[in-house]
């Protein structure tokens, strides 16, 4: 199947190997971009510098790879990263790194369980609010510095689904910023359940849903095929 993924502008990484080894063509459509914020950047790797954190939460990829270069050569606190495409960003960089045991920063808290009571944890991510991330880590008695190092923008451009045989939408932001033509041939997919639960929201039931990891979702989309030839 020809998919289109909903991805930063110029942020698709090897999506296209990816797809690949599950059997698909996909290419990226891209309803936002990320506008970086070199003074959050700044700030942020400041305070690494002065040993502030107990523990760095990376959410995505892209502060990952933004933020790599400058704290490769730091003596850094434990770092946690979401899954393990962020994880790769962070190794590239020599940056060992815990991965969570499922693609959801809500897995954050009773993955560092009793340790996080008194811990200071530093999240350089989007301007995207995460009030549930938050008062998760303040309400198991951390304390948690974000760092809104990255703006996403709508780019409020169409997105070009002409050749595409379904649409993968990668975060709930995603659908909700794009602009595209529905066709009743087009399978919707959503990465995970929040993503879901957001296309719910506006009347359009996903036919797959995945477990917020682009692999996994694959595998969905694999499982929905054998069960419904001819999609």
């Amino acid at each position: 199947m020809r998919i289109a993924i909903t991805r930063l502008k110029g942020k698709e990484g090897d999506d296209q190997a990816r797809c690949a080894r599950r059997g698909h063509d996909c290419y990226a459509v891209s309803p936002l971009i990320g506008e970086m914020d070199s003074d959050q950047i700044d700030a942020f790797i400041q305070d690494v510098k002065e040993k502030k954190f107990d523990c760095i939460f990376f959410t995505s990829a892209l502060p990952a790879q933004n933020i790599g270069p400058y704290l490769q050569d730091l003596p850094l606190p434990r770092v946690i990263a979401i899954g393990p495409q962020t994880a790769k960003a962070l190794r590239e960089y020599g940056i060992p790194c815990e991965v969570l045991h499922e693609f959801y920063s809500r897995a954050f808290v009773p993955f560092l369980g009793d340790w996080i009571a008194g811990k200071k944890i530093g999240i350089p991510r989007s301007d995207v609010p995460n009030d549930k991330l938050m008062n998760g880590i303040r309400d198991a008695g951390g304390f948690p510095f974000e760092f809104q190092i990255y703006s996403l923008i709508p780019t409020y451009e169409q997105l070009n689904l002409d050749n595409a045989e379904g649409v993968m939408f990668t975060s709930a932001l995603s659908f909700k910023s794009a602009i595209w033509k529905r066709r009743e041939d087009l399978v919707l997919i959503a990465i995970g359940e929040i993503t879901a639960e957001t296309m719910e929201d506006a009347g359009l039931v996903p036919d797959v849903v995945g477990d917020g990891s682009l692999e996994g979702t694959l595998d969905e989309l694999n499982l929905f095929l054998l069960t419904n030839p001819g999609g």
